[in-house]
This record gives C-alpha cells, sequence and structure tokens, in this order.
C-alpha cells in the first residue's frame, strides 16, 4: 500500500498474469508477485490499484478461479508501529471490504529474523 503518486524506485516486469508492465516498489511486493504468478488459483493480477476517491494504492487485486477478488497489502514488520502505516491499511480494508464487497482481503509480511 502506497501514497498514489510514490516516487520511490521502482522494477518493472512482464507477468503473464498481469495486463501491461507490473511495477514493484520494495523486495516484499517483488517476492510476492512471484508468488501470485505461480499460484494456479490466480487467474489475473493487477498491481497497484488506486483505490477510488482516495490518494492511495493497493499493492494486489487478483482474480482467482472461481472469479471472486483477492486483495493483498505487503508491509514490513517494522512499519505495523507507524501511524500512518495502520490508517492507509485501516483504509483500505474498509474500501475493499465495505464498499467493494471483497472478502478475501489480507496483509503480506516480511519474516521474523
Amino acid at each position: 500500500m502506497r501514497k498514489k503518486n510514490y516516487k520511490g524506485r521502482c522494477e518493472k516486469r512482464k507477468l503473464s498474469k498481469c495486463e501491461g508492465v507490473c511495477k514493484t516498489y520494495d523486495a516484499l511486493q517483488y517476492a510476492y508477485a512471484d508468488i501470485l504468478e505461480a499460484d494456479s488459483d490466480i487467474m489475473e493480477i493487477r498491481c497497484n490499484v488506486q483505490l477510488e476517491g482516495m490518494d492511495y494504492t493497493s499493492d494486489f487485486l487478483c482474480v482467482k478461479a472461481n472469479g471472486e477478488y483477492m486483495v493483498r497489502e505487503c508491509v514490513y514488520r517494522k512499519m505495523f508501529t507507524k501511524p500512518m502505516t495502520m490508517k492507509m491499511l485501516e483504509s483500505s480494508r474498509q474500501y475493499w471490504m465495505d464498499v467493494k464487497n471483497v472478502k478475501d482481503w489480507g496483509l503480506v509480511v516480511d519474516e521474523e529474523k
């Protein structure tokens, strides 16, 4: 989850399940894109999807084989204590679950060291 006009370092690549170019902004997002690409239950991947009426983007919006949507937000464990991170994640959860009626919303968190 990022601000809409995030200006950080970006890696661009082509994934077979993603229309256009998939842009990843950190190692966690990059690694999870590979996991989604290899998952046979995922039919389509959309990266950095803007939330309507907000200044945020969600990391991944996926279409599963059964036609349902799945949203995943990538967040580093060290960022959980940041108030802005919590605000952004809660905005995403409310947007997708309450406004768009997506049942499968979740977080992707880096491993503990």
